[in-house]
């Protein structure tokens, strides 16, 4: 650009470059906006939440009934046939 123009820049020292304040109505949408946004984000957390938790549920009810048989074998049977906790009782009689 060889030519002795002036490129015109956007500063904010200019004079006539100062932004026009909002009116009251401007004000108000503004908050409204706000409120809308802030009670439409609220609800969308909640059904995030719930959508969750009810996953969460579905899947522990499946792997807890799943495992309801598991869980039976295991009260019945201890792992290796031993019971770790519980009480020896000793016929005399007998051992003689």
């Amino acid at each position: 650009m060889g030519t002795d123009e002036e490129q015109p820049r956007l500063t904010g020292g200019e004079a006539g470059s100062h932004a026009r304040s909002p009116g009251l109505l401007g004000k108000v949408l503004t908050l409204a906006a706000g409120a809308v946004l802030l009670a439409a984000t609220f609800m969308v957390s909640l059904l995030v939440f719930a959508v969750l938790l009810t996953g969460g549920l579905l899947i522990g009810g499946y792997l807890w009934w799943k495992t309801r048989e598991l869980r039976k074998q295991m009260r019945e049977r201890p792992p290796g046939g031993r019971v770790i906790e519980g009480q020896v009782t000793r016929d005399v009689e007998r051992d003689r």
